[in-house]
């Protein structure tokens, strides 16, 4: 099967790779129709990791079954669906929780938790960016799409991850109905928390981020811009909120976060967050942070560590919740928002390309050249 193989240091090419294949009798083989391309997957693409060559991405999938092993009772051959990002047992103690981010029987390492498709660290499983994906556990981790799942399949894909992603931003932070609530990060997590937090009931979204592009799709779903690269964010986020600052905040940027002119500082959004919300207010903080980055700028930021103003975060009373989303408490309740037409996460489409392009797309997508907000690659699509 053809599928991107990570080759170093933002290159990848697409490749002929073994089949997926059924392994165990619990086991689901899909064909890929739909895989997005992550800001997860440009961590790695751009070498800030240690996924080893070889290996393919993708663990943002959607397709149609082909093939269930023995052991699978509720999912049939020719069902279209979507699987969480998040590989997970379904009995495992965290899973029983809904933690299935951080599932114990799927992480082989025993001193970690949580698998993924195609992740640094997180397991050994292929990725989806492939004409095949085995999905292990497949009752659990395949989630069931309707008649119309063929159709709106760039809709539909955003369950893997990034919607409910957004969401789980949105409920650490505790977005309520009312809420003035800003979301540092137009990218698509942060695109997808601003459409969570008016579906949960917002009054003010507030976005912040400086790509012209990214900026116009957050107004397109009525959230108020705002480029920190023309003003200083804390202060709009102050003047929009009668100088209180947010009800609650969301990060959706990560440990590469950077100022306009480019430099790197893993602590700035965090510290921005602390600034813009209220005392006793919550951040919800998805963007990734990771335990090492010896490709960072500072000794701090080498070691996972941040400069963070805790003693403003203690004294204003804060609360902050952190890590990735567990998909499955999520994703079946936004399917149903996509299916009765109450959301619509396509919105942050900008290109569907066949496999072939990958490379090409990667390119792009990693610059954050205007236009470029969201790939989605189609395995069967005639290559252009």
């Amino acid at each position: 099967m053809k599928a991107v193989v990570y080759d170093g240091p933002r290159q990848v090419s697409v490749k002929d790779v073994p089949d997926a294949k059924i392994e165990r009798p619990t086991d689901v083989l899909v064909r890929i129709t739909s895989a997005n391309i992550c800001g997860s997957d440009l961590h790695m693409y751009e070498g800030r990791t240690d996924f080893e060559t070889g290996r393919w991405f993708g663990h943002e999938n959607l397709g149609e079954v082909v093939e269930v092993g023995s052991g699978v009772d509720k999912v049939q051959v020719g069902d279209w669906v979507v699987m969480p990002f998040n590989i997970a047992c379904g009995h495992c103690k965290n899973c029983e929780r809904q933690l299935t981010n951080y599932c114990l029987t799927a992480q082989p390492e025993p001193k970690m938790a949580g698998a993924a498709y195609g992740f640094a660290d997180m397991g050994p499983y292929a990725g989806g960016q492939a004409e095949l994906l085995r999905v292990p556990w497949g009752d659990f981790n395949c989630l069931r799409l309707g008649e119309d799942a063929e159709q709106r399949q760039t809709d539909y894909v955003m369950l893997a991850d990034i919607f409910p992603t957004g969401y789980h931003a949105t409920e650490m932070a505790g977005v309520r109905p009312g809420d003035q609530t800003v979301i540092y990060g137009a990218g698509p997590v942060g695109l997808m928390a601003a459409l969570s937090a008016t579906i949960r009931g917002a009054s003010k979204v507030m976005v912040v981020d400086r790509h012209s592009d990214r900026l116009r799709l957050a107004e397109s779903i009525g959230a108020i811009a705002i480029d920190d690269s023309k003003v200083d964010p804390v202060q709009a986020v102050l003047d929009e909120t009668m100088g209180l600052g947010a009800d609650n905040g969301c990060e959706c940027v990560g440990y590469q976060a950077h100022e306009p002119d480019g430099q790197e500082r893993a602590n700035l959004t965090m510290n921005r967050l602390v600034a813009s919300v209220r005392f006793t207010g919550k951040i919800g903080n998805v963007g990734v942070f990771v335990p090492q980055d010896p490709g960072a700028q500072d000794e701090l930021a080498k070691q996972g560590k941040l400069a963070f103003d805790y003693g403003m975060f203690w004294f204003k009373g804060q609360h902050v919740g952190t890590g990735q989303a567990p998909v499955k408490k999520y994703n079946r309740q936004l399917r149903d928002l996509i299916a009765a037409g109450k959301a619509e996460p396509s919105f942050i489409v900008s290109h569907e390309l066949p496999l072939d392009r990958a490379p090409d797309a990667y390119e792009h997508f990693d610059k954050r050249d205007d236009g470029w907000t969201k790939v989605v690659l189609h395995p069967a699509m005639a290559g252009a």
